[in-house]
């Protein structure tokens, strides 16, 4: 069984959000064309308390991108975004959301940010996403989203390490490239676990 999984195609991740990245609204018709080629599609929120402490408003003195150490993990601060219920957090009114069978909400603990799909960065805690692929019998995943080195690159690295077959569609994910050259070097650390890239045109009906 395969299944599209889509990460954060969420307002505040596309143009005009507090955390856009480039050309993000590009994505959205290509996997909009891509719902229609599978039977079974979810997606993943970031879903932040206001006070959420990957947040630079949360620590004085310190400025988006800066990164320290939360709760002895690495944190790069971000701007306040994907508050709970807040308009940054909707899917992006253009997404054919009718087609999306489950969401999956991560990144809600405040003291701990969730890059991944399947887990918190400290694998502390898992966000039910595995438990329900595995109960719909799901051993492939085709990966679409927001944004190639972050989120997307974690989900599909954790995807590879429970067993999955993961094929990323490159052409229906953007990048932040906070630092140039991160969005290849994702690309190419998920290939090199195993992640197959492809093209949304190479996906069979």
């Amino acid at each position: 069984m395969r299944a599209l999984l889509l990460i954060d195609v969420q307002n505040d991740f596309l143009p005009g959000g507090s955390l856009a990245v480039a050309e993000g609204d590009q994505i959205i018709p290509i996997i909009n064309a891509c719902l229609r080629k599978f039977d079974l599609v979810v997606a993943t929120k970031d879903w932040h308390p206001p006070e959420h402490e990957s947040f630079a408003s949360q620590h004085v003195g310190h400025a988006v991108g800066q990164q320290i150490d939360l709760h002895g993990l690495p944190q790069i601060l971000w701007p306040d975004h994907c508050v709970q219920h807040s308009r940054g957090s909707e899917f992006s009114d253009d997404l054919q959301t009718a087609a999306i069978d489950h969401v999956i909400y991560k990144g809600d603990d405040p003291q701990i940010d969730s890059y991944s799909g399947f887990f918190d960065n400290d694998r502390r805690h898992a966000t039910g996403l595995h438990a329900w692929l595995q109960a719909k019998g799901v051993t492939e995943l085709y990966i679409a989203g927001l944004a190639t080195d972050y989120c997307i690159k974690y989900t599909a690295l954790d995807a590879i390490d429970l067993g999955y077959r993961v094929q990323l569609i490159v052409d229906a994910c953007r990048g932040v490239d906070l630092s140039p050259g991160d969005v290849n070097a994702a690309l190419k650390e998920m290939e090199a676990h195993g992640v197959k890239l492809i093209q949304s045109a190479d996906i069979a009906h």
